[in-house]
């Protein structure tokens, strides 16, 4: 397995990968940095910690959503129409909601674990 190194919101990490996917990896972590600058830079929360619990929420459900839709169907646009409400993320994922599940589950410590 290889390791390379990867910068993610400013911090660099080193990640096993196996023989030929970095490329895959690379994309992985291209998709998971813009996800998390998007919510830092949405200035709604400040925490490292929070804004990864987010980005993978976001990341998640994208996920799913893909998983459900028909295969027939065409994947929705990405652009600059995304965020058009305050309160809403690229993709109508509302932000705000997310956040105070977060909240919710890191409890009056902040910590998740």
């Amino acid at each position: 397995m290889k390791q390379i190194e990867v910068t993610i919101m400013g911090h660099g990490y080193v990640l096993g990968c196996p023989d030929g996917g970095e490329a895959l990896l690379t994309q992985a972590v291209a998709r998971v940095d813009q996800e998390m600058s998007q919510i830092r830079d949405s200035g709604k929360v400040k925490a490292r910690e929070r804004i990864a619990v987010l980005a993978a929420l976001n990341l998640a459900y994208q996920l799913a959503e893909d998983a459900a839709r028909p295969q027939a169907a065409m994947p929705k646009p990405r652009g600059d129409d995304a965020g058009d409400s305050p309160a809403l993320g690229h993709d109508g994922v509302d932000i705000e909601a997310l956040m105070r599940r977060v909240d919710a589950a890191l409890g009056d410590d902040g910590q998740l674990l």
